[in-house]
């Protein structure tokens, strides 16, 4: 089938990890975005590749029982929340499948049931942190441009996925609580009123180019205003702007970054009023969070998560518990309580100073962190050094742990380890190589992220001779 071709009728039968709909017409498979399981749509054939075809809707013939109205006016546009149109029921069961294929891929593992995936009691607004980009040329949809109207160029929001230039307006985002969507249209509204140059994402040039915001369960709320140099009159009139127009904002501060992205973690972040930090709050812990600081996005459901990683360490109190890639050691210090010591492993040196703090913060002293690459930390020698683990804790990023790492940690032969992982894929690859000395005790899937495809696994393993 050749690029611009019309499917008919091309029914849905699944979805991808991706989160797009798959068809087939003529033995190949057909990836079309915006589509559920159960549709029938018309397609239009826009890409060809060698193993799959890639289309776009046109039309719903018939509708899939799980299809519901898109409640956000961006919907199609915005590259978050692609599964929208999708009821929430429906959206859980394809996530515990997804996990569940993902595991089926590894031959030769004694693998128990997915269980149910333990669903967000939040489905909208229920991040703490969001990224705004400015630009002056911003994305116009179709509509705006049928409509032969003149419309304001510059924009406040997220990119267009797979464009780097350009960036769709936002009017409310339906993930992160007010006032973060009354912080960002007053930004814009004062920034064109007084001619402010948003950042020009080609030709690096401009004034605006990025905006963070995040909220704590404690009400208190940051603001990062990110610019391109140093020019004291706008910064000051926007800053005492924000700070005279939000007193519920506790943290507001800026950062001057010359560089051609819009990473700031290499870069000062400096502070123009109220502290330099805000506090969240998990059951009885408090958590310093810094601009450069990592959280879980979804506060709630990170306690959920941190309960069911406690429940699979299973510790009694006399337990060394290792927590790898811990961070700002949200874990470590959530288990602390109940082990005897825990030591966290992470790369990021201003992480473990933020783990450090907050075990002092919290008055617990069990706890030691360490910074380093974790395929050169987790060796022999540190082992003799600390003590052997009772327990692993791993929590990885989405590329999933290094090969000394697993085969490290198989040889070790500690009693249990629980795995914690945003990737399935490469869950399920790691998962290969600890299987020749553990087996999968249990499987409990983690709805961090509704209205997307993406999801959160923990996965207790326990050693066959301990």
């Amino acid at each position: 089938m050749k690029k611009g071709a019309i499917i008919d009728a091309l029914e849905i039968t699944g979805i991808s990890a991706e989160g797009k709909g798959v068809g087939r017409i003529d033995g190949q498979v057909v990836f079309v975005k915006e589509t559920v399981p159960g549709d029938v749509v018309k397609a239009k054939i826009v890409s060809k590749r060698k193993k799959f075809l890639e289309g776009i809707r046109e039309e719903v013939i018939k509708t899939s029982a799980d299809r519901i109205k898109p409640f956000c006016e961006h919907f199609g546009w915005c590259g978050g929340c692609k599964w929208q149109h999708m009821s929430y029921d429906a959206q859980l069961r394809y996530k515990q499948a997804h996990i569940a294929q993902n595991l089926r891929k590894l031959s030769g593992l004694k693998l128990p049931g997915v269980k149910p995936v333990l669903a967000s009691k939040k489905t909208t607004f229920y991040r703490n942190k969001l990224e705004y980009t400015f630009s002056n040329f911003r994305w116009l949809t179709k509509e705006e441009i049928d409509s032969g109207e003149d419309h304001i160029q510059t924009g406040l929001g997220f990119h267009i996925p797979k464009r780097f230039d350009k960036i769709l307006n936002i009017n409310k985002c339906w993930l992160q609580k007010d006032p973060s969507n009354e912080i960002r249209l007053a930004i814009k509204e004062f920034a064109d009123e007084h001619n402010i140059p948003y950042f020009d994402l080609k030709k690096q040039e401009g004034f605006l180019r990025n905006l963070v915001i995040r909220t704590a369960s404690t009400g208190e709320v940051m603001v990062i205003l990110q610019t391109a140099c140093h020019d004291k009159e706008w910064l000051d009139l926007i800053l005492n702007f924000t700070k005279k127009k939000f007193p519920v904002i506790t943290a507001l501060l800026y950062v001057i970054n010359e560089k051609g992205n819009d990473s700031f973690h290499d870069l000062e972040v400096k502070l123009f009023s109220g502290k330099d930090h805000i506090m969240e709050e998990m059951s009885n812990l408090k958590f310093r969070i810094g601009p450069k600081s990592f959280y879980q996005t979804n506060s709630a459901q990170a306690h959920e998560l941190y309960k069911i990683v406690a429940e699979y360490a299973g510790l009694t109190g006399g337990e060394l518990v290792y927590d790898l890639y811990t961070g700002t050691g949200t874990i470590a210090n959530f288990i602390a309580g109940k082990a005897k010591k825990v030591i966290g492993i992470e790369c990021a040196t201003a992480a473990i100073e933020d783990a450090k703090l907050n075990s002092e913060i919290n008055g617990i002293t069990n706890t030691a962190f360490f910074a380093g690459d974790m395929k050169d930390m987790l060796v022999s020698g540190f082992v003799r050094q600390h003590g052997k683990p009772d327990v692993i804790i791993t929590d990885p990023p989405r590329a999933g742990m290094h090969p000394k790492v697993t085969r490290f940690l198989t040889d070790l032969k500690v009693r249990r380890i629980v795995y914690v992982s945003c990737n399935p894929a490469t869950q399920a690859r790691d998962l290969e190589v600890l299987s020749q000395a553990y087996d999968v005790a249990s499987i409990q899937p983690v709805d961090m992220f509704p209205q997307t495809q993406h999801i959160e696994n923990v996965i207790l393993m326990k050693h066959r001779n301990p």
